[in-house]
């Protein structure tokens, strides 16, 4: 996003949802993505999904704990 210089607001806008799940999602605390709204952001930022996903193993995250499942 800062690359493309576009607010959470505009990509929200962009993408068809709210600021808010921008927000989830640039904070890693979303448990899912659709397929077709990581369509849309990647046209938007025009980016691979790999450019803005990164896996991280939950079982070697020391932020998981058992609330989270």
């Amino acid at each position: 996003m800062a690359q493309r210089n576009i607010s959470t607001g505009e990509l929200a806008k962009m993408v068809g949802i709210t600021p808010t799940n921008i927000s989830i999602l640039k904070t890693g605390k979303a448990k899912a993505i659709r397929f077709s709204t990581l369509e849309k952001i990647c046209k938007v930022l025009k980016c691979q999904p790999g450019d803005i996903l990164e896996y991280v193993d939950e079982e070697s995250n020391p932020t998981t704990n058992l609330s989270d499942f």
